[in-house]
């Protein structure tokens, strides 16, 4: 999947483009099945909130058939290897859960300064593209997004260790301001199978949800194999150091898989 000339201006411009219906609700339906198997399982790879509800599930693309399949999903790769201009290799695969009604914050930051900081990586040429597993809506903690903030670059950052469950590099609330008062806030919306990249010096973050509806989100992190981690110092399955170029898989292959899971489930 190719993004047109336009998208890739609007992802130059403002930081971040949002392509709804991606995926199928055929492929959804797996995911969102797959996940749920995920965060029953007891895994060093799964971190939860202080409440105890899942947070964040890790590479699990290791383990289950479903996030392997997506994590060579053309959709996912192609566009990144077009804006990066070669191949790219998986840095890191997660599951987000907002659980319903416990679901916490993730504070303003960007992410390239705790892959800088943490794992060594030299420069921003690596990006997220998340998948929406579930309805993404403005009162179930989506993601927001403050536009244009990447063109000021990595801005000076403090490790906050205290506030949740997972350590990030996060900015503080003058600067946030400022660059909300310059480009604003927005929070991408919409149906499970929604495709949304950003750029690894967007300044986002999410408020918790506190509602009935989870909030499930797939994120690879793809980076640019030029651009290969230095000095890792979190654990492999937050911070991968196999840099094998992720190769995109034909169009079809998450559709029938799909189809052949349930074909089984109904024998």
């Amino acid at each position: 999947m190719k993004l047109t000339q336009q998208q890739l201006e609007v992802f130059d411009r403002e930081g971040w483009i949002f392509i709804p219906d991606a995926f199928s609700p055929e492929e959804v339906a797996l995911m969102r099945d797959s996940a749920n198997d995920v965060f029953r399982a007891q895994r060093p790879e799964i971190w939860m909130e202080k409440s105890g509800v899942p947070r964040t599930a890790f590479a699990c693309h290791t383990y289950n058939e479903c996030f392997r399949i997506l994590a060579n999903d053309h959709r996912l790769v192609d566009p990144l290897e077009q804006i990066f201009g070669e191949k790219c290799y998986m840095h890191q695969f997660k599951i987000n859960a907002k659980s319903s009604f416990s679901g916490d914050v993730w504070q303003w930051h960007q992410d390239f300064p705790t892959w800088h900081k943490d794992d060594g990586m030299p420069e921003p040429r690596a990006m997220n593209i998340a998948v929406f597993l579930d309805e993404v809506m403005p009162i179930n903690g989506p993601l927001m997004l403050v536009p244009r903030s990447h063109v000021s670059g990595a801005i000076d950052t403090e490790h906050d260790t205290s506030t949740t469950a997972y350590p990030l590099w996060t900015l503080d609330n003058d600067k946030v301001a400022e660059l909300v008062e310059q480009g604003g806030i927005v929070a991408p919306t919409g149906k499970p199978g929604g495709l949304l990249l950003f750029h690894a010096n967007l300044v986002h973050g999410s408020a918790g949800n506190i509602t009935p509806y989870p909030r499930k989100i797939v994120y690879l992190t793809l980076s640019a194999l030029s651009n290969k981690i230095q000095k890792p110092t979190r654990p492999e399955f937050i911070a991968h150091t196999d840099f094998t170029p992720v190769e995109a898989l034909p169009e079809d292959t998450l559709t029938n898989y799909a189809r052949a899971q349930r074909s089984t489930e109904a024998a």
